[in-house]
């Protein structure tokens, strides 16, 4: 195995396709081998480490153990850049709303589903949830990952809940929707974001690119 590898864990949920293509994109020409893998084996052996995730955050935890990969996982979040995504972010913590589900609890704090029920927005239309577009990402502390890309970029999301991670070190940007919430966490070698880079266009590629040559 080529020493500087990335391994996508395919742990059978979600935008693991949109999210791997998007990792081998932003590695073209770097020296780094991008491996969609369900295989814990070559997710310990791998430089770094992607974590996706789409869809209920209890079935993706379930997936996660029932695969095997978990552990895998959590030695990359020991030792290594791990970069979560989406519900790969929300697994990160202790616990989520959604199901009552535990979390990897490797950033402390809980994962808190919008209530915006009957709120306005400033252009007079309701808020609706799940949050599904475009927003402006703002850096809360500067990040390697976020080396070169300007504060208050646009960012795709699509989520009904949000992470509230309990220090505020962790938070690395935020979003306004109906209030301000963490839109993207770092802690040591961890590194992820709510909002979807694989589907954010040229400054979604940015991040992965950063991320391919992180050292934390």
């Amino acid at each position: 195995m080529a020493s500087r590898t990335v391994a996508v864990v395919d742990y059978g949920m979600g935008n693991l396709r949109s999210v791997s293509q998007a990792v081998i994109h932003a590695a073209e020409g770097q020296g780094v081998e991008v491996l969609i893998t369900s295989r814990p084996e070559e997710v310990y052996a791998a430089e770094r480490v992607v974590l996706p995730g789409q869809g209920a955050m209890r079935d993706c935890m379930r997936e996660l153990r029932d695969s095997g990969l978990q552990e895998a996982v959590l030695d990359a979040a020991a030792r290594k850049p791990l970069m979560g995504v989406c519900v790969g972010m929300q697994m990160l913590l202790d616990h989520s709303e959604e199901q009552d589900t535990p979390g990897l609890g490797l950033i402390p704090g809980r994962v808190k589903r919008f209530q915006l029920e009957g709120r306005l927005q400033p252009d007079g239309s309701r808020y609706k949830v799940p949050q599904m577009g475009w927003n402006r990402v703002f850096q809360t502390r500067p990040h390697p990952v976020f080396a070169g890309v300007p504060d208050g970029s646009w960012y795709y999301f699509v989520h009904s809940y949000y992470t509230a991670p309990a220090d505020p070190a962790h938070r690395a940007a935020e979003t306004e929707y109906g209030e301000r919430f963490t839109c993207a966490v770092a802690r040591d070698n961890i590194f992820a974001t709510q909002f979807h880079p694989e589907k954010s266009a040229a400054l979604g590629l940015a991040l992965y690119r950063n991320f391919l040559h992180w050292k934390p």
